[in-house]
């Protein structure tokens, strides 16, 4: 089988991540990794925190705690939600470990060696207050487009406008309040992205035709306005160190490199990490080095994170001239807005991660935003939508099929499964259908097309409950019990067959389903064509429980409270 390397984008550390952000990114690649390791393929699914940069260091000045333990709790907490929502990394890992240091320092001594680096002088806004220049972010004033107060130094959070520091009106410094501030001369690095321009558009172009349209498109208007060399090191006290053995006087200086230049380098830090807790059965160069032709990579991004992954870090990889391994093929995702504007980690606009798993289980979250995700389009969250889809798809469709099944045969037959008569022509007709449906599921799940891998596994729980309905067992067994029993018995492996391929979508509710049954050898990661044409998974006479309800039909009251709390249209 094939060894699969899969990377989504990595969270920022500051502050818990909101809906678009759990479904552009960690969710998808998740239910992709857990799809691929059930039909028997090598995967590596690695994630991190994402932990340098100016907000890390404001965030932490306002709590009142050094940066690095600031960044040790967010991690901690971001980590307790994502393991809430079941995400089943390999890895996750921190920007700021050791080896993304190592790796990270690497990198930038084969660039310059390369004659990919230059040291350049520029002008940059100092504070004699704070006896520091001051990176963007650290500068705020008024935008002088549209007066708000608190614009960046990069950009204004209220129009959105693009900005210099200069351009602001009073500006002052963010971490003393300080209006005391001069533009002096300092140096930095940059990477001569101009000078790998060629390369990289022929990068690019070769994956033309077999990454999304979104992706590609993306990718090739950032080469069409031409790549410009960039600042790739920063004034900050936070970061990757400069090397003092390429940049003595930078390294003095206490420069760091830019977030955006290591970030994505934490790829292969984060499986360092991985591979250094068990070196003696990890390699993670194995993973990384000269390995084209043994693992398939796929990155998962929303789709401000595609410039940076389709452009600028294949800047940086083709620049060092070694046999790193390069993206394969890039999923990325359009926007999920909150009724149809941006969520707002600011402003606290939509639904936070943390706030979901305090008001509903993560599988009702995890399907939701798996059938709605805005994979051609932008997608808007609704509490209308949500709650419509959670009870016509998962209360009605799949819990409610389980339930009277399982509860029905318990009635009449007791807690074993039924016997009953020979399969017929509706269990023939069911296993081809079952079997139809499954590959077209099958075949979504690998294109790696989740609306419609999800639009099959609802027809595969839809199929199940049309059985039931055209066999009537509450009828049958009337007239003719083994009929009936046959009928649950059929059902019952249906049941079983769910639990199996719904996993990747809904794997606490999958466990359930399948523990609902007493199989002491059920090894089974996935359902082959003739077992789902036979459905015999599980035998005559195996005990089984009624599980507690899977998921709750949710209310009227239920959709006011959570429009009262969060707000809605």
């Amino acid at each position: 089988m094939a060894r699969h390397l899969i990377t989504s984008a990595l969270p920022y550390i500051n502050g818990i991540k909101h809906l678009g952000n759990m479904v552009g990114s960690m969710l998808p690649a998740d239910v992709y990794s857990r799809y691929l390791r059930q039909r028997g393929h090598d995967v590596l699914y690695i994630c991190a925190t994402d932990e340098h940069g100016t907000p890390a260091e404001l965030a932490a000045k306002e709590q009142g705690l050094p940066v690095d333990v600031f960044c040790a709790q967010a991690h901690d907490a971001q980590k307790a939600v994502y393991d809430g929502f079941a995400l089943a990394f390999d890895h996750f890992g921190r920007s700021s470990s050791a080896e993304n240091v190592e790796i990270t320092q690497h990198f930038a001594r084969k660039l310059h060696e390369n004659g990919f680096i230059e040291e350049r002088a520029i002008r940059q806004v100092y504070s004699p207050a704070d006896g520091r220049f001051l990176p963007d972010r650290y500068v705020e004033g008024t935008c002088p487009h549209c007066g708000y107060d608190k614009a960046r130094g990069d950009q204004c959070e209220n129009c959105t406008r693009v900005l210099d520091p200069t351009d602001l009106i009073e500006p002052r410094s963010a971490i003393s309040g300080s209006t005391d501030l001069e533009v002096r001369e300092t140096k930095h690095l940059f990477l001569l992205q101009s000078k790998l321009q060629n390369e990289v558009a022929e990068w690019v172009t070769r994956h033309d035709g077999v990454w999304p349209h979104l992706a590609s498109s993306i990718a090739h208007k950032w080469l069409t306005e031409g790549l410009h060399d960039r600042a790739i090191t920063r004034d900050l006290d936070w970061g990757v160190p400069v090397p003092a053995d390429t940049w003595p006087e930078l390294a003095a200086e206490g420069k760091v490199f830019y977030v955006w230049f290591d970030a994505p380098i934490e790829y292969l830090g984060s499986t360092k990490e991985w591979a250094d807790q068990d070196p003696e059965n990890r390699d993670w160069k194995s993973w990384w080095y000269d390995v084209d032709i043994e693992v398939r990579y796929t990155q998962f991004m929303a789709k401000d994170n595609v410039p940076f992954h389709t452009v600028m870090f294949p800047a940086t990889e083709l620049g060092i001239r070694e046999p790193w391994k390069k993206v394969d093929f890039v999923k990325a995702f359009n926007w999920l807005t909150y009724y149809g504007g941006k969520f707002s980690t600011s402003q606290k606009r939509g639904v936070f991660t943390d706030q979901a798993l305090e008001i509903l289980p993560a599988d009702y979250w995890r399907y939701f935003l798996i059938a709605n995700a805005p994979e051609s389009d932008d997608a808007s969250f609704t509490w209308e939508h949500f709650t419509a889809t959670v009870n016509k798809d998962l209360a009605d469709t799949l819990g409610n099929f389980v339930n009277r099944v399982l509860s029905f045969s318990k009635k009449r037959f007791g807690e074993e499964v039924p016997a009953g008569g020979e399969p017929g022509e509706a269990e023939t007709k069911l296993g081809e259908q079952i079997t139809e449906l499954l590959a077209e599921y099958e075949s979504h799940m690998e294109s790696l097309q989740f609306r419609k891998a999800a639009s099959a596994l609802r027809a595969l729980w839809s199929a199940g409950n049309s059985y039931l309905e055209e066999k009537a067992p509450w009828l049958e067994i009337k007239t003719d019990k083994d009929a009936a029993a046959l009928t649950l018995r059929t059902a019952m492996n249906l049941i079983h067959l769910y639990a199996v391929v719904s996993e990747p979508f809904i794997p606490t509710t999958s466990k359930a389903m399948r523990e609902a049954f007493s199989l002491p050898d059920d090894t089974a990661t996935w359902v082959t064509p003739e077992e789902a044409r036979s459905l015999t998974a599980v035998p005559v006479g195996t005990p089984f429980i009624v599980p507690p309800v899977l998921f709750a039909k949710l209310t009227d009251d239920d959709l006011e409270l959570y429009k009262e709390r969060f707000g809605g249209e």
